[in-house]
Parts: structure tokens; sequence; C-alpha cells
């Protein structure tokens, strides 16, 4: 499952890409947070490079076997870059009445959006698609947008059975106004040509 969801968008926007359907400045958007997400926290809690377990010693061995290693933080960082960047880009766009009016300039409105969603799709891969490989007694290694990594790293909420743990929130928190920033560079520099629908 988790390949097809993180392969067959990836085909689909590189498809439409060379299609000339799939604009610039959303392309470079999303090889820019793929990079953003592997290099912010996928390669360091996969590898559990600083002071943290491997994802191989947090699942199954099933799972390990299905979904090696040394392509996990590919896979995670590809769904990261599709499923999570590219629908806040689309729940942005249709917020603001189908238009790139957000994409052109800091929007508070925008920001909300992408953080509320953001953090939303988060806690919900944290409590049950996650739940057994990010759970309390997993140390998960430090990483640039993990910054309190295992050391500092406090239950937020319990609910229904599930723990939320500070150093799995920061990243799509402090990712936020990253990304729209990269969203509003990339629009600015490939994207003002274009029509206003994306």
């Amino acid at each position: 499952m988790l390949y097809a969801a993180s392969l067959l968008p990836a085909l689909v926007i590189f498809a439409l890409f060379l299609l000339g359907k799939f604009p610039r400045w959303l392309m470079a958007t999303y090889v820019g947070s793929f990079i953003l997400c592997a290099i912010g926290w996928e390669l360091w809690i996969s590898y559990g490079l600083v002071d943290g377990l491997d994802v191989a010693s947090r699942r199954p061995q099933a799972m390990n076997e299905v979904i090696p290693m040394h392509i996990n933080w590919v896979l995670n960082s590809l769904g990261d870059a599709a499923a999570v960047g590219l629908t806040g880009v689309f729940l942005v766009w249709l917020a603001y009445g189908r238009t790139n009016s957000a994409f052109k300039a800091w929007r508070w409105g925008a920001f909300a959006i992408l953080s509320a969603w953001f953090i939303a799709q988060n806690l919900f891969v944290e409590m049950y698609v996650y739940q057994q490989q990010l759970a309390e007694g997993f140390r998960l290694s430090w990483a640039p947008l993990m910054p309190t990594g295992p050391w500092y790293n406090p239950t937020l909420l319990n609910f229904d059975g599930r723990s939320v743990q500070l150093q799995t929130q920061l990243p799509w928190v402090l990712m936020t106004p990253i990304y729209y920033y990269l969203l509003l560079r990339c629009y600015k520099k490939w994207g003002v040509q274009t029509r206003d629908g994306v």
C-alpha cells in the first residue's frame, strides 16, 4: 500500500509534467518538498542517525521485508511531497476561489489552511498509520526539523489508547512556514506567466 500511495502519485505527476499538464512551479514545489522532507527528518528517523533507533528496529520483520530500510525514507518523502504537500496546495487553491492568488504573496489564511492540514494529517498518521513504530518507548533520532530529539519528547495527547508526542509533531509544525515560502518562491519564479488555474 505504501508503494502505491508513494509511487503512483509520483509517476502520475512526472507523466503530467512531461505532457505539459502539470505546471513547472508546482513541479518545483513537489521536488523541493521531497528534498526538504528527506533531509528534514525522513533520512534521520529511517536510519536512526543521532541517538535513535532505525526503522527496522521499530517495526515488525514482515514490514521490513516488504519495505526495506534503505527505501523507506524515499517512499515516505514521496508520500509527504504528494499526499501531504500537494493536497495542501489544492486545499488552498480551493479556499481562494480556485485561483492562484494565495501563491503570489503571503496570506495568513493560506498559511492557516496549510498548517491545519499538515498537523491534522500528521496526527492521524501518528495515531493510526504508524502508531507501532512511533509509539512511546521507541527512540527516534534527532533531525533538523525535529530539534528536540529524543531528549525532550513529552506526550502531548492521549486518545483512544494512543499517544501523540512532541518530537513527531514538530516536523510538520516547522515545515508549514518553510513549505509556504517554497511555494511562494516557486510560483514567483515559474508560475506568474501561467493562467490563474492550477
